[in-house]
This record gives structure tokens, C-alpha cells and sequence, in this order.
């Protein structure tokens, strides 16, 4: 399935929160990756962030992730950096931006 997410940082953390992502912890992909996730793309314009990510399920990524030390600890440091944090208590379509148009 494709999911679009859509997150803010805040406006004096940009290049914080892009140094980050040059940083994400390898067991963190690796658990993303054992998760189903074969595709995670993320877009900055101003500090508007948008995702794609492509998976089997996205209730069940959120589930395997959830609990995971690796992953508390980068949610935990990204909810610093965000002004919009992505609710991560929907699962499923629902979570994801609504399709407007597609070619």
C-alpha cells in the first residue's frame, strides 16, 4: 500500500531536523525495512514535510515500531523538531492524506 503523511517542522529547526535523517540509526531502517516498508521518501518545502512510503500494511508497521527502544528514542528526538507530528494512533487509510487526483 502507498501512505501520504504530512508533518511540520518547526521553522528554526529545519536543519536540524534534515541532519537528523542524514543520521537515522541502521536498526532503525533495518526494523522499518522488517516491517514491510520497501519505500520512505520525505519532501521539504519551507517547513511543510510531506511522505511517501510504500508497505504491506501500515497498522502493522505502526505496531512492530510502537514499542521499539530504537524507535521511542527517534520519535521522542523528532517531536522536539516538529511543530506537527504525525498521528500515529490512526492505522490503516485513514492515517494517510486523501487522494485528489492521480495520472
Amino acid at each position: 500500500m502507498i501512505v501520504a503523511l504530512h508533518t511540520r517542522v518547526r521553522p528554526d529547526r529545519a536543519a536540524e531536523y534534515e541532519a537528523a535523517h542524514r543520521e537515522v540509526p541502521e536498526a532503525l531502517t533495518s526494523a522499518i525495512r522488517a516491517a514491510g516498508v520497501t519505500s520512505w521518501t520525505i519532501w521539504r518545502s519551507g517547513t511543510e514535510l510531506f511522505h511517501r512510503l510504500e508497505c504491506e500494511d501500515y497498522a502493522r508497521l505502526l505496531a512492530a515500531l510502537e514499542h521499539l527502544p530504537v524507535n521511542v528514542a527517534w520519535q521522542a528526538r523528532m517531536s522536539e523538531l516538529l511543530d506537527v507530528d504525525h498521528d500515529y494512533s490512526l492505522a490503516g487509510a485513514q492515517a494517510s492524506l486523501p487522494v485528489v487526483w492521480q495520472l
